[in-house]
C-alpha cells in the first residue's frame, strides 16, 4: 500500500513537472523565439566580411533569442484581461500560470541575455538593453498610443539586423534588411490590431484601429505595403544585392505582399490569422532573398 502510494505520488509529480515545464515554455511563444534566434543568424551571416566564429554566433543569437522570450511574457503579463477576449488560449489568461511565477521568468530571461551579450560585446549589451526597455515600455504602456506601440515593434524587429551586423562587425550590412523587417513587421502589428479590436476596445486599450477605424487602418496597411513593395527595387537598382535577389524578390516576396493586400480587402472577416502567417513567411523569403543576393 506505501509502495504503491509511494509512485502514485512521484508519477503525480512527474505529471505536474511536466505540465509546468509545458506552460513556462509556452508563454514565451517558442516558435517566435527559434524566429529570433535564426533571424540573428541570417543578419550574421548576410553582414560579415570574414568568417565569424560559431560560437560567437550561437552566444549572439541566444541573447537575441531570450530578449523575444522575456518580451513575449511581460506583453503577456500586462494583457492578461484582454486575452481574455482575444486569445483566451494564453497560459496567463487560462490560469496555468500565476503572474508572479511569468515575472520570475520574465527577469530570469533578461538577466541571462544581459549576461550572454556584455561577455561578447558592450555595444551588443547596449542593443540589447535598449530592446529590453522598449519591449517593457510598449507592453506597460506605448501598445496604448494608437501607431506608437506598433512603430517600436517595427524599430525593434529591425534593430536584430543592425545588432547582428554589430556582432560580424559590418552594422553598415544591415541596414537595408532592418529597414526590410520594420516595414513588413509594421504591417503586421497593425493587422494584429485590427484583429484584437473588441478585446482591446473592452479593456479601453486605443488602438490605431479603435481610434480611427478598421477602414483606414487597412488603407494604412495598404499604403505601407505599396511602400515596401517600392524598396524592394532600390537594393538591386543600386547593385547593392545581386540578381538573385531580383529573382527571389519578384518572384515570390512581392507576390505574396499582394496576396495578403487581396486577403486583407477581400470579403472573408476572419483571414487576419492567414495573413499574419503569409507575412512571416515572406520575412523569410526576403531573408533567403537578401541572402543569395548578398
Amino acid at each position: 500500500m506505501l509502495l504503491q502510494l509511494f509512485w502514485s505520488s512521484i508519477f503525480s509529480f512527474k505529471m505536474n513537472l511536466s505540465q509546468k515545464i509545458f506552460v513556462y515554455t509556452k508563454i514565451i511563444r517558442p516558435i517566435n523565439v527559434v524566429i529570433t534566434f535564426f533571424v540573428v543568424v541570417v543578419a550574421i551571416l548576410i553582414s560579415q566580411k570574414n568568417q565569424t566564429e560559431i560560437s560567437l554566433i550561437i552566444l549572439a543569437s541566444l541573447a537575441a533569442a531570450l530578449t523575444t522570450a522575456a518580451g513575449n511574457i511581460i506583453n503577456d503579463i500586462y494583457d492578461i484581461e484582454t486575452d481574455k477576449i482575444s486569445h483566451p488560449k494564453r497560459v496567463l489568461a487560462l490560469g496555468l500560470l500565476s503572474p508572479k511565477e511569468a515575472r520570475y521568468e520574465y527577469f530570469v530571461f533578461n538577466l541571462l541575455s544581459a549576461f550572454i551579450s556584455i561577455y561578447i560585446s558592450i555595444t551588443l549589451f547596449v542593443i540589447v538593453f535598449i530592446s529590453s526597455f522598449l519591449l517593457f515600455v510598449y507592453s506597460f504602456y506605448l501598445k496604448r498610443i494608437p501607431l506608437v506601440g506598433n512603430l517600436v515593434i517595427a524599430l525593434i524587429t529591425g534593430l536584430a539586423f543592425i545588432y547582428g551586423g554589430f556582432t560580424a562587425d559590418n552594422p553598415n550590412a544591415g541596414i537595408i534588411p532592418a529597414i526590410f523587417a520594420s516595414l513588413i513587421n509594421l504591417i503586421r502589428e497593425i493587422i494584429k490590431d485590427i484583429q484584437d479590436v473588441e478585446g482591446d476596445a473592452k479593456q479601453g486599450i486605443q488602438t490605431f484601429p479603435i481610434k480611427y477605424g478598421i477602414s483606414l487602418s487597412k488603407r494604412l496597411v495598404a499604403f505601407f505595403t505599396i511602400i515596401l513593395i517600392a524598396f524592394t527595387l532600390y537594393p538591386f537598382v543600386k547593385e547593392i544585392y545581386k540578381i538573385e535577389y531580383f529573382i527571389i524578390a519578384m518572384i515570390f516576396v512581392n507576390p505574396i505582399l499582394v496576396l495578403s493586400l487581396k486577403f486583407l480587402f477581400g470579403s472573408r472577416e476572419n483571414s487576419f490569422n492567414t495573413i499574419s502567417k503569409l507575412l512571416k513567411l515572406d520575412m523569410a523569403l526576403g531573408l533567403i532573398a537578401i541572402y543569395f543576393g548578398n
